[in-house]
């Protein structure tokens, strides 16, 4: 009878056969109730990358025996890689030969033992090599690097994953989530299985991303008179530096917004439609600049506007128990559900208040929306982003503004950092947990910052006249490019030629930025020898590419009776603008020759009038 019992027993452990599913590029390891209550699970995997790109997974594996009556008879491997090869894989006592079958997951590995280990702590080792393009990829000057995560820890006794690059890479500058205590070692970094967690680490090596752009924007004027309108260009922030290196037509002006937006003007004709072309380059960087915050633009970053609705009284409510941006940003990213079929349709903007109500249909727009909302009901200051996110996984990075779908993210002010701090809600929630608001990224292009107005002004993308087609109006690509340029200042002044004594010298320094870089903060020096006050230190604020300054500049009024010539010098940085005055007496002035003029004609035709006056009074007393 034991005999037959223990026969029974090894006719079922035969017949048995385990399976392990590891989705990699999903970051998903998918729960085997079988495995975990009858094996300890061991799991080591190495990612060398190589110079090209091309990663070798190499998994190792123990399967060591809970019980004695089960052992693994084969194995299966499913990678969320569509393309894989030179693969190869070995157990203890030899090679292993993995048939391949692709599925709408990626690709099955499947083969079987070549020894059926049995017994109670006996356990099953093999080892599985691959290699793929689909782990690191370089954008421009980044290399990314994404490794899986685990969805059930407790199914694993240890796991560990490497990751080694070429040296070439250097070392990295954004590993996400934050690791406090990752291991490295020469150009290699060790996760545990704690580190990992269920979304997986992402690692970017490399300091700046360059990304050029070709913009196109449709302006119409429907009037019958001219107008004067407005077009948001790509613009220099916090994260960001950019370059235009043309602008076809030049607007007539550039100025600078509340946000700190460029919006070129231009003068429509009427009845005239215009095409504007604008290409530059743009540096990105993952770490912020500080930007000081003064107390009205704390107001004003505070208010309660049309999408942000910080007075509703759910929002307040939310915000009063919530409080700080991290709480708020774990909230958003956990409660509102990404609505893929939104992106194909007119999208009608919700709003903060509106989602809420809706929960399980929202795009960027919305977790966007919410987040400031419920960030400045708290009391901190917060704003949009809207611009270009580099994405080759829209599924998991999703883009949804606009036709030329583009993306949107908030940021908010951290005042220990002196800085706006951008952060991702949409994409922490549709990657399945990775951090984007400890750690930003590269992928990122600002094209507008909305603060002042949660509407204006619209981005690149946003610029379509109703019922005419037009091709793709935003092209934005990574790039290698990167020539640092300086601003090109040119000066002239509007001073008349002529003043006059008593009277105050008025005029105005006009500075024009002919270059597409943003000139910096700076201070004209303005000096006379006999104009009084004799040194000026006149600021001006920066200025976007092709805009202008006008300074006003004002002298003390010279003596009633001066008469002589003086030189006005503008030093402008090493370049030097001189203008020469004449100071005439008040005498001269035309104002007063002709209030001397009138004033005589005045005397003159009153005298004459009382001359005639008393004659005729004089005739008729004689009568």
């Amino acid at each position: 009878m034991k005999k037959n019992s223990g026969e029974a027993r090894s006719r079922f452990a035969r017949l048995f056969t385990l399976v392990f599913t590891i989705f990699i590029l999903s970051l998903i390891f998918a729960k085997s109730a079988l495995a975990s209550n009858n094996f300890s699970t061991f799991y080591n995997i190495t990612y060398q990358v190589s110079e090209n790109g091309t990663t070798n997974v190499g998994i190792d594996v123990e399967l060591k025996n809970k019980t004695s009556e089960f052992y693994a008879n084969s194995y299966s491997i499913q990678t969320g890689f569509e393309e894989i090869k030179n693969i190869k894989g070995s157990d203890l006592i030899g090679e292993l030969k993995p048939k391949l079958s692709k599925n709408n997951k990626g690709t099955l590995l499947s083969f079987s033992f070549n020894q059926k280990v049995v017994g109670i702590n006996n356990s099953q080792k093999f080892k599985i090599n691959f290699e793929t393009s689909e782990i690191a990829k370089n954008f421009g000057d980044i290399w990314e690097i994404n490794i899986p995560g685990i969805s059930d820890q407790q199914d694993y006794e240890t796991f560990s994953s490497t990751v080694a690059v070429p040296q070439t890479f250097g070392s990295p500058s954004i590993i996400k989530p934050l690791v406090k205590n990752v291991k490295t070692s020469a150009n290699s970094l060790s996760f545990s299985k704690n580190d990992l967690g269920s979304g997986g680490i992402s690692i970017a090596y490399g300091q700046t991303q360059n990304y050029s752009f070709e913009l196109t924007y449709h302006l119409q004027n429907k009037n019958l008179y001219p107008i004067v309108t407005e077009i948001a260009i790509p613009s220099d922030n916090n994260y960001q530096t950019v370059f235009i290196d043309d602008i076809n037509p030049r607007p007539i002006d550039v100025y600078v917004d509340g946000d700190g937006n460029w919006l070129a003007k231009y003068r429509l004709l009427p009845s005239k439609d215009l095409d504007v072309l604008v290409k530059g380059v743009a540096r990105v960087s993952y770490k912020p600049r500080k930007e000081p915050l003064t107390q009205v633009q704390k107001q004003t970053f505070l208010k309660s506007q049309e999408y942000w609705n910080t007075n509703d009284a759910e929002i307040k409510k939310l915000a009063s128990e919530l409080k700080t941006p991290e709480k708020i940003y774990n909230w958003v990213v956990e409660n509102l559900k990404y609505d893929e079929g939104r992106v194909k349709d007119v999208q009608v903007r919700a709003g903060a208040a509106g989602v809420l109500k809706n929960k399980n249909s929202a795009v960027c727009l919305e977790f966007t929306d919410l987040f400031i909302a419920l960030v400045r009901a708290a009391g901190i200051p917060a704003r949009s982003v809207e611009g270009y996110a580099n994405t080759t996984n829209s599924a998991k990075r999703p883009l949804s503004l606009y036709k030329d779908v583009l993306h949107s993210w908030p940021q908010y002010y951290d005042f220990e950092k002196e800085a706006w701090i951008m952060v991702d809600p949409t994409w922490q929630n549709t990657t399945g947990g990775i951090d984007y608001f400890n750690v930003f990224d590269f992928d990122h292009f600002a094209f507008v910052v909305k603060g002042v107005d949660s509407q204006y002004p619209i981005p690149a993308g946003g610029y379509k006249i109703p019922g005419k087609k037009s091709a793709q109006d935003v092209k934005v690509s990574v790039s290698k490019v990167f020539v640092k340029k300086m601003p090109v200042l040119s000066a002239s002044t509007n001073f008349s030629k002529t003043y006059f004594g008593g009277l105050s010298i008025n005029g105005e320094i006009i500075l024009t930025n002919n270059s597409g870089v943003l000139a910096p903060d700076q201070n004209v020096k303005v000096t006379s020898e006999k104009l009084n006050p004799f040194s000026q230190n006149l600021y001006f604020e920066k200025i976007p590419p092709y805009g202008r300054k006008v300074i006003p500049v004002k002298f003390n009024p010279r003596p009633f009776l001066t008469n002589e010539t003086d030189t006005i010098r503008i030093a402008i940085g090493k370049d030097i603008l001189e203008k020469g005055v004449v100071i005439l007496p008040f005498y001269k002035h035309i104002y007063f020759i002709a209030a001397l003029v009138g004033g005589l004609i005045i005397v003159t035709t009153t005298a004459a009038i009382s001359i005639i006056v008393f004659k005729r009074r004089g005739l008729s007393i004689h009568r």
